[in-house]
């Protein structure tokens, strides 16, 4: 008479030779579907020419502000309008837009941020001269005024 063990333990090892290839696969999916976010423009945009450019390097520490005519007058009106990221603020929205712009950074980079302003060519110096006051109160010293090179005859 043989006697037969019962097994008391059942088996708990789970079988992970194929999550590298499920990891890679909605890797993959993820690449493929995302859309990156591109900023929509609601201001007029043509950039005055320059003789002498100079593109930055780093240009993760770079936050924009546009500057020109609102493209819908009838909603915004005609006077010049400061777009930050996807809305239209206020000169005294600067600073708040600043602050927020230099959490997203770290420790470290929050004095190196610069600030791009693309100005419409129709802009007059006065709205420009308020963001320039407001960017000081704040902090936000590196100032870069974005144009296009210039074409040659």
């Amino acid at each position: 008479m043989s006697k037969f063990k019962k097994k008391s333990k059942a088996d708990t090892n789970i079988p992970t030779s194929a999550l590298p290839d499920i990891i890679f696969m909605l890797l993959f999916f993820f690449m493929v579907t995302t859309v990156l976010r591109e900023q929509e423009i609601l201001v007029e945009q043509k950039i005055p020419q320059a003789t002498q450019l100079q593109k930055l390097q780093k240009k993760t520490l770079i936050s924009y502000l546009y500057v020109g005519k609102p493209k819908n007058t009838a909603l915004y009106g005609s006077e010049p309008r400061i777009q930050a990221n996807d809305v239209l603020i206020n000169t005294s929205d600067i600073v708040l837009w600043v602050t927020q712009e230099k959490d997203k950074l770290s420790e470290a980079e929050r004095d190196q941020i610069t600030i791009s302003l693309k100005a419409d060519r129709e802009v007059k110096m006065g709205p420009i001269s308020d963001i320039q006051f407001e960017l000081r109160e704040v902090d936000a010293r590196k100032l870069m005024y974005a144009s296009v090179g210039r074409v040659e005859n």
